[in-house]
């Protein structure tokens, strides 16, 4: 099984930057384009099964793609939710009196969704759904924080490690799936 994971395209320019989490925040023009051409950098595979975050950056994103089967919609995939924090950058949150001091506990001090359970559900959704399907090819679309929390999850890497990869907007990764990571 191959799954290709792909990261939402660019959003309206006064969100990027920010931790946006749950805001419902559609694609900026560039977005829009970078849907385009990261849908017709995937355009020879046929996608047998497709996920998405029912967010409408990641649907939107999604709608460049021209496909044959009907997309699961779901909020399992959506980035974590950062609470009262959601629309600020890190300099707004630190102006509200939260310090950094390492990556872990800049983390925990965020409000929102609990560090455990946003990883408790990414991995859930996807070992206990994506990876049990019986298709080939399978597209998964939506945010950096879920990508890089099942990477991190499958490649046993460390917090700091996880959100270290590289995932700019409309990236994609596609990796091969055996019976060995269930």
């Amino acid at each position: 099984m191959r799954v290709t994971l792909v990261r939402h395209a660019e959003v309206q320019e006064n969100y990027i930057g920010k931790y946006n989490g749950h805001i419902d925040i559609p694609l900026s023009k560039n977005g829009k384009n970078q849907a385009k051409e990261v849908a017709q950098k995937l355009s020879h595979v046929k996608f047998d099964k497709i996920y998405c975050s029912d967010l409408i950056r990641a649907k939107q994103t999604l709608e460049a793609f021209e496909i044959e089967t009907d997309p699961i919609y779901t909020d399992k995939l959506r980035e974590k939710s950062w609470g009262k924090h959601e629309g600020k950058s890190f300099q707004e949150i630190q102006e509200e009196g939260i310090e950094y001091i390492d990556f872990e506990q800049w983390l925990l001090a965020l409000d929102g969704e609990d560090l455990n359970s946003y990883k408790e559900r990414v991995r859930e959704y996807f070992y206990e759904t994506i990876f049990k399907d019986d298709c080939q090819n399978i597209l998964v679309v939506t945010h950096s924080g879920v990508i890089k929390t099942m990477l991190g999850i499958v490649k046993d890497l460390s917090l700091e490690e996880t959100f270290s990869i590289e995932l700019p907007y409309s990236a994609f990764i596609t990796i091969d799936i055996d019976n060995n990571i269930l």
